[in-house]
């Protein structure tokens, strides 16, 4: 997810802007991330060429789960998450870019797909209708987060939970964290993808409906901005 670029979120109140495990996996991964990021920084390798690599590293995964070979695509998608891990920090270190906010959470949109279509492949029988309702369901949670993030922009709408993030984060049931562990449980019990998708998918719609409803209701208030020009 992006970390690279302006700060866009809620006016720095408190709130629930992001998942309980989002918040706390972002805790305790961030040291080993940071002793790993260090000998690529000494090197003069920066966030955007760790965003490229972990990217081009994390399509294996959609070939490998094709093939069937599931513990494989298991430690590339691991593989995929420490490198996005990385370029946040490697980033923040060095300064961040619009540009490195960009190609990072466009990647990574682009691999979350990449998994889903890679289960659909391995079994089109069995997959292929969870599979597309999944990537219906992502639909949902992108735009919904995206749209919104556009706009907080316009109105400068600022983060207390995710102050580095390059987009601002709406809350949901289904964050970065929530999507990883869903795809590290199907790459160890495959058999169980099909009912497995259908609730994550169920989760994303959830996650939608409140970004949309929150969304909705926080952008018909007023903006400030605009009453102190005016």
């Amino acid at each position: 997810m992006p970390k690279k670029g302006p700060i866009i979120g809620i006016n720095g109140k408190k709130g629930r802007e992001s998942s309980v495990l989002d918040r706390w996996s972002s805790g305790w991964v961030r040291r080993p991330l940071g002793w790993i990021a260090k000998p690529l920084e000494a090197r003069g390798i920066g966030a955007d060429r760790v965003s490229v690599a972990g990217f081009i590293i994390g399509l294996l995964a959609m070939p490998a789960l094709a093939m069937g070979w599931y513990k494989v695509a298991l430690g590339i998608i691991i593989i995929n998450r420490i490198g996005d891990g990385m370029d946040g920090l490697i980033a923040r270190r060095n300064g961040p870019t619009d540009a490195g906010g960009f190609l990072d959470i466009v990647l990574d949109f682009i691999f979350y797909a990449s998994v889903v279509v890679g289960f659909a492949w391995a079994n089109p029988e069995k997959n292929a209708l969870a599979s597309v309702l999944l990537l219906f369901s992502f639909m949902g949670t992108g735009s919904s987060f995206l749209a919104f993030a556009v706009l907080a922009e316009r109105r400068k709408l600022t983060s207390s939970v995710y102050p580095h993030k390059a987009l601002y984060y709406m809350g949901g049931l289904t964050e970065g964290t929530e999507t990883i562990l869903f795809y590290l449980i199907v790459c160890l019990i495959p058999d169980a993808f099909p009912i497995l998708a259908y609730l994550f998918a169920l989760a994303c719609g959830i996650t939608t409906l409140a970004r949309i409803l929150t969304g909705y209701q926080t952008l018909s208030a007023p903006n400030t901005d605009d009453k102190k020009r005016g």
